[in-house]
């Protein structure tokens, strides 16, 4: 079986966070990841990562637009 790529992520730390730590799961593998420390995981893990945080980017996005035009209505 060939070794898996491994490539060094490292999180922000969440002001406020009751944890810091954050669990990733990928074809039945779970990850606890540490925040504001540099670690090496599988890439797969780091793609998942990525696809999370951008998913959250547009989710405020259309979270501030739709408050925006709430508030242009009143």
């Amino acid at each position: 079986m060939a070794k898996e790529k491994m490539v060094k992520i490292r999180l922000p730390l969440i002001k406020g966070a009751e944890s810091q730590e954050k669990f990733v799961a990928v074809n039945g593998r779970r990850f606890k990841i540490k925040r504001g420390v540099t670690v090496e995981v599988p890439e797969c893990v780091a793609e998942v990562i990525r696809h999370s945080e951008e998913q959250e980017y547009v989710a405020e996005e259309l979270m501030t637009a739709a408050e925006d035009k709430n508030e242009e209505n009143k």
